[in-house]
């Protein structure tokens, strides 16, 4: 029997206004049902146990703690984290359930939100992309278009947490223009394996992974969408890593890899050779959904600080949140967290109804606008609650911590009056750990516009074929 959407419910988690979602608060929904509830009970009952207070200890270590990763692979974590929204029955736990006793059947778009949601409430982007960031975009290409002995060979040790891997696109030289990457992979005499010359850069969990899934040139010149691979290259000789100081992120592994003549047997080509274009950009939709829940449950945790502190601090006799000037600040960051959690809603159920082509067809620009307005958004609550925090707000650990932390993940920028719609940067940006992976807010938006376009033209067409 299907679980069905619930009605009113028992308020869930924290109090504090916007704090959570409207869900959460009580408030009637038609997207969640009884398995949501159960997960979300579940999961924020780990995290409190494993995550949420070490968001600062492993910040300032500049490296996660092994022992939680395993953790994750012990309770099934790193499958549900993996798989996303749709987790194969043959990865279910040994009781057909995916974690937190929802069914694997049951298991949904909403439910891989859920988990990723709660493992930040803690406001550290480091945290969970030093955990998660390589597994969740690294093991999609090859359960998606990786041959049945490649995943019968590497996924058991990956989910099994015996094995790390990470994704390996962007170059120094190329960023974001995908099709610009000049890692070489040539085929050797024998035909038994690809030769890799080439470096990567920003490679997430690099420094802990000994998988790297890498988008690599077989054929063509840099430019060209056309002649470009994925390969699994193992770590080993050949491969060199070396840790990136990052602004912020700094438990993530951010890390510079360097490929030297490097044998890779051509059982470990994903895909076709020179297809892998396409799935890069396949891989980006969900990719971009997850730096989207982030980058909103970060700004929750800011707007949850701040008012915490405006409820008691005081100046000039009275609390900051007695000031008609403050609560117009937390106004305005609630339409805009509010609003941006409805947009992610619909796409989230969209996706769900969709099939896995047509939702990377239909939805591809609608994300992209997203992901670009989930990065403004949290510039604008994060600079807003480091205003309302003072000097709290720019000190790391203590009341502000979280803050702090969020702040330098994200361009804190200088703001006009948020209600002109208009922001001027500063010369001075910080780490934009939200804004630029998976596509900077510029190229982000202007995809988004083309990709609308495109299809109010076919379908203009299609129409107009009819008549």
């Amino acid at each position: 029997m299907t679980p069905q959407p619930s009605g009113p419910r028992k308020p869930f988690g924290e109090l504090t206004p916007w704090a959570e979602p409207a869900w959460y608060r009580g408030l009637p929904s038609p997207y969640y049902n009884s398995t949501h509830e159960q997960l979300r009970v579940a999961i924020r009952e780990w995290c409190d146990e494993h995550t949420n207070d070490v968001g600062n200890r492993w910040e300032e270590d500049g490296k996660i703690d092994p022992a939680v990763y395993q953790q994750l692979a012990k309770d099934g974590l790193l499958v549900a984290f993996a798989f996303g929204a749709h987790v194969p029955k043959e990865w279910a736990q040994k009781d057909g359930t995916v974690f937190g006793g929802v069914k694997v059947e049951d298991w949904d778009g909403f439910h891989d939100m859920i988990l990723i949601d709660e493992l930040n409430r803690n406001g550290s982007l480091g945290t969970g992309q030093g955990l998660l960031g390589g597994l969740q975009i690294g093991t999609p290409p090859i359960y998606n278009f990786g041959s049945l002995e490649l995943q019968k060979r590497v996924l058991p040790e990956i989910m099994s947490g015996k094995k790390r891997i990470c994704l390996a696109i962007t170059e120094p030289e190329a960023g974001s223009d995908v099709k610009n990457l000049s890692c070489e992979a040539k085929r050797s005499a024998d035909g038994k394996h690809f030769i890799v010359n080439g470096t990567k850069k920003w490679i997430t969990n690099g420094i802990y992974s000994d998988y790297f899934t890498t988008a690599v040139r077989t054929s063509g010149k840099a430019g060209e969408t056309a002649g470009i691979s994925f390969l699994l290259i193992p770590k080993g000789p050949g491969v060199t890593c070396k840790r990136m100081l990052m602004s912020g992120q700094w438990c993530a592994g951010t890390t510079f890899v360097t490929f030297e003549d490097v044998m890779v047997p051509v059982e470990n080509l994903i895909g076709k050779e020179n297809a892998g274009f396409k799935m890069i950009m396949t891989n980006f939709n969900h990719e971009r959904l997850m730096i989207i829940y982030v980058g909103h449950r970060l700004a929750r945790c800011a707007i949850e600080d701040a008012m915490v502190y405006a409820q008691k601090r005081k100046v000039f006799g009275k609390r900051l949140i007695d000031s008609e000037v403050i609560r117009s600040k937390f106004a305005n960051m609630a339409r805009l967290v509010e609003a941006q959690q409805a947009w992610i809603e619909s796409i989230v159920y969209a996706v769900k109804n969709l099939s896995h082509e047509e939702g990377n067809a239909r939805l591809g620009g609608t994300t992209a606008l997203l992901k670009a307005n989930c990065s403004l958004v949290l510039e604008v609550v994060a600079r807003e609650a480091v205003q309302i925090l003072g000097g709290i707000g720019h000190t790391r650990g203590g009341q502000g911590e979280r803050i702090e932390r969020i702040k330098r993940d994200v361009p804190v920028c200088s703001l006009s009056s948020p209600s002109q719609g208009c922001m001027k940067l500063t010369s001075s940006l910080l780490l934009q750990g939200v804004a630029i992976p998976g596509g900077s807010e510029e190229v982000l938006m202007d995809f988004g516009v083309r990709s609308e376009l495109r299809m109010a033209m076919a379908q203009m067409e299609a129409r107009s074929s009819k008549l």
